[in-house]
């Protein structure tokens, strides 16, 4: 009896595997992904982006684009696409990345100059939130590819989905 207590014992300090880890990175870069999208579309209704030309429709798009790709990151991917399921869950996880990088973008420059014809001025509340989201979701989406790779593998016979 002692021995099995100090079998789950030491099962319990273990570290977590690397699927494990992989699946948090997936569904924390999802949800901190929806996050970036709340934010946007928050902005889009509330502090009235919807009315700045251009920039306006990117808020809503940012919101739609993340809203879809974190509800594929949250879905039951590997039972619905079975084979194809690493490399959908992949092309997924790099889209939240663009998507991410892409606000950054937009935020770095409408601070330091003109995008679209709208200068950001400051760094208020909603701002620091979504540069928070951005990073988290590039970092937790980067840890997930990282440790479960693109879902494809290159052979001199050509391309191969991993298993």
């Amino acid at each position: 009896m002692a021995s099995r207590a100090g079998d789950q014992q030491a099962r319990a300090l273990a570290l977590p595997s690397r699927a494990a880890l992989a699946r948090l990175g997936r569904y924390l870069g999802a949800l901190t992904l929806l996050g970036v999208g709340i934010d946007h579309i928050d902005q889009y209704y509330v502090d009235f982006y919807s009315a700045i030309p251009t920039i306006g429709t990117l808020f809503f798009l940012n919101f739609v684009s993340a809203t879809l790709v974190a509800a594929g990151l949250l879905a039951p991917v590997r039972r619905i696409a079975r084979r194809w399921a690493p490399a959908i869950l992949a092309l997924l996880a790099v889209s939240g990345i663009g998507i991410a990088v892409g606000s950054l973008a937009g935020l770095l420059i409408s601070e330091n100059g003109d995008l679209f014809g709208f200068m950001e001025d400051g760094y208020r509340d909603a701002i620091v939130v979504s540069i928070v989201l951005e990073v988290a979701t590039i970092a937790l989406l980067g840890l997930f590819l990282r440790l479960n790779g693109l879902g494809v593998r290159w052979r001199d016979d050509g391309i191969h989905l991993t298993p």
